[in-house]
């Protein structure tokens, strides 16, 4: 079955919206019987123009945004339940190679009990003699929701744009990670609930999984976050909760810092989960909060709020406000120059591997 989000469903739409409208053109002459039924003829013959086309903008609108992930997803399951299947232990793992360059796995977490799918891309460098005993650090793209780990190969351009920036020498060649972030599609902004343990996830399990099969920097400040949307708050969050993991993160339109009562119910783990209040515990970390003056979604005062509480060690930078832009791929693109070089500076470089 194609995939929801791949380009060939967009291209074959294409090709229904072509037929149709030249089939359209072709026929309204030629229907032959009553006139009531030629009439009804020709509006089946519109209807058609008109559901293949609405079809085409509804999957560029879903491409575009993430809204669903699957057909599974955009139709549900019969018992409504949420079904992920288990997947092999990191140790176990196997990965197959996709078009774009990327590495893909679906392993499950020793840690959170939780099996999902991971992207990984290793820069040129990495396969060259020169570097055959150098460990990289490792840049973790999050994703928003609804979403996945395609959405940033699919929608994002990467890891096209990375590869770009290093070959410009912008970013230091890094090994890029690109994880799931709700396992089995439960949200929970990045936090432990009780069941779905999406935190230890991606701050245990997932850099286990990578550790084991690729020369990555050892330390936090090897390891760096980058996210937009419920990833951005997910980028801003996880560092400052697991600092012996990462060093930075870069949160991109972020979720309010507030949190999201549909995802954690609980006032207290909500809190506890806010990067408003982790904030009072002065994690050696440091953060990049980017947005656009026009995001509702993200509003300018949801950064200022963060920044206004953050202390030393602590660090962030000098806001970043796009003038114009709204939640969307376009908006985070034009980000990229800015915050995947910041994002770079604040990691370690290449180094020889640990034996």
């Amino acid at each position: 079955m194609l995939s929801l989000t791949g380009t060939a469903l967009l291209w074959l739409l294409v090709v229904f919206v072509v037929v149709s409208v030249a089939g359209a053109v072709v026929l309204w002459n030629r229907v032959r019987g009553h006139r009531l039924l030629r009439l009804l003829q020709r509006v089946l013959l519109i209807l058609l123009c008109q559901v293949t086309a609405i079809a085409l903008v509804a999957a560029w609108i879903n491409n575009s945004y993430g809204l669903y992930t699957s057909w599974a997803d955009l139709f549900g399951n019969e018992s409504g339940a949420t079904v992920a299947m288990p997947g092999p232990p990191a140790g176990r793992a196997v990965f197959a190679q996709a078009s774009d360059g990327t590495l893909e796995t679906y392993v499950h977490g020793e840690k959170s009990h939780l099996s999902g799918q991971v992207l990984v891309w290793t820069p040129p460098q990495y396969d060259q003699p020169a570097y055959q005993h150098t460990a990289f650090p490792v840049i973790m793209l999050l994703h928003g929701v609804p979403g996945s780990p395609n959405s940033w190969t699919e929608d994002g351009g990467m890891p096209t744009a990375l590869a770009r920036m290093m070959d410009e020498g912008t970013v230091r060649p890094s090994i890029v990670v690109i994880p799931v972030i709700d396992p089995g599609g439960v949200d929970t902004t990045c936090s432990d609930v009780p069941g779905h343990a999406n935190a230890t996830w991606l701050a245990d399990d997932v850099p286990t999984l990578v550790r084991a099969h690729f020369r990555v920097l050892p330390n936090p400040q090897g390891w760096g976050l980058a996210g937009l949307s419920t990833g951005g708050l997910c980028a801003a969050k996880l560092p400052m909760q697991y600092p012996r993991v990462f060093t930075a993160g870069a949160a991109m339109d972020p979720d309010p810092f507030t949190g999201d009562a549909s995802a954690l119910p609980d006032p207290t783990t909500r809190l506890h989960n806010s990067p408003l209040w982790l904030a009072g515990q002065k994690p050696d970390v440091s953060l990049l909060l980017a947005t656009s003056a026009q995001d509702p979604i993200s509003p300018v005062g949801n950064l200022v709020a963060l920044q206004d509480v953050i202390q030393p060690p602590t660090t962030v930078a000098p806001l970043l406000i796009l003038a114009q832009g709204g939640h969307n791929w376009g908006t985070w693109q034009r980000m990229y120059p800015a915050v995947f070089p910041w994002l770079s500076l604040h990691l370690a470089v290449p180094a020889p591997a640990r034996r």
